[in-house]
């Protein structure tokens, strides 16, 4: 039986290679970080499945593909369904619409619905709620993914065997621009605070005319915050406007969050095509999975399915990049 080599623990080559064993296969995993941890932007992200939301500046797939993301991660890791809250301020009402014409699968809630949703956001007028929608917190489930792994066997290296070159997955994200030459990076911030004056219990946006805001809880008053989309491949510092666009954001949903503790910082740089949908190429003997840009979590399963569908029965997904594969 054909051992394949993943290359890269982040999110898409964890779930690339949880695919794999569940489908049968031998699978070691290289990823010279060694686990997952804070050395990829997996460790950053939100853990936001919402396809629907996502759907209002993304393409088509990303909300056929990312519904099937929930049931995905939630026969692996914990899953919190409980929706996404959509406000703006009244002066960006106009935006509120905006969103709603671009995007599908919610209900328009006035005040009272809004406060029985999150009490601490009174203030706000009318919404949308997204019933469908979920999430989950990034580094449990990287971490339970992990765990499932190695219970089934798989080795995790730090060093690439070259031997293992004739079966590799290639998913090193924007390590990968050696060979993926159209592939860039997107510059990605982020915060996490702690403050236990706020209550949350979904995932919450506010659209603004300069920074949307997404926050999201981590629980026992724990809250990330993000997360800015630059076209910088500046990855080593936060910079200060997207900091304080990103607390004047938090604190314009509810005052208390001014008197938030900043727990961490996070900046790093996610992988895109020019469309901003995610790749599966065949250069040589090497399949590529990259391109998840900003919606790691809501589409490494669907990439994951294609990978194992072209390497386990040679069967071409919709992101099999024919014209390069």
């Amino acid at each position: 039986m054909t051992l394949f080599s993943v290359i890269g623990a982040g999110v898409a080559g964890l779930a690339v290679a949880t695919e794999l064993v569940a489908r049968g296969a031998r699978v070691q995993v290289f990823d010279p970080g060694g686990p997952p941890g804070p050395h990829g932007c997996s460790w950053w992200a939100g853990g936001m499945l919402a396809p629907w939301c996502e759907y209002e500046n993304a393409e088509e797939p990303v909300l056929r593909l990312g519904r099937q993301a929930i049931d995905w991660w939630a026969d692996r890791t914990e899953v919190t369904r409980r929706g996404t809250l959509v406000v703006a301020g009244t002066r960006d009402l106009p935006d509120l619409r905006r969103f709603a014409r671009r995007t599908e699968g919610f209900s328009e809630v006035g005040q009272a619905e809004i406060k029985e949703l999150e009490p601490d956001f009174q203030k706000f007028g009318t919404g949308l709620f997204f019933a469908d929608e979920a999430h989950l917190d990034p580094r449990k489930a990287m971490q339970d993914l992990y765990r499932g792994l190695m219970d089934k066997g798989v080795a995790f290296h730090r060093k690439f065997a070259p031997s293992g070159l004739a079966s590799a997955i290639d998913c090193r994200g924007l390590h990968a621009r050696d060979l993926l030459h159209d592939l860039r990076g997107v510059k990605g911030e982020m915060l996490v605070i702690r403050c236990p004056d706020v209550t949350l219990t979904r995932p919450v946006r506010l659209l603004h005319p300069r920074i949307p805001l997404y926050i999201v809880p981590r629980g026992k008053g724990i809250y990330m915050l993000g997360a800015t989309m630059i076209e910088s491949e500046d990855s080593g510092r936060i910079t200060a406007r997207s900091m304080l666009e990103l607390l004047s954001a938090a604190y314009a949903l509810n005052p208390a969050f001014g008197e938030a503790e900043v727990l961490e910082i996070g900046v790093d740089l996610r992988p895109a095509f020019p469309d901003n949908l995610p790749r599966i190429r065949r250069l040589g003997r090497v399949i590529h999975a990259n391109g998840l840009y900003r919606h790691g979590y809501l589409l490494a399963p669907a990439l994951a399915q294609g990978v194992a569908d072209l390497a386990l029965e040679n069967r071409h997904s919709e992101m099999v990049d024919e014209d390069r594969a």
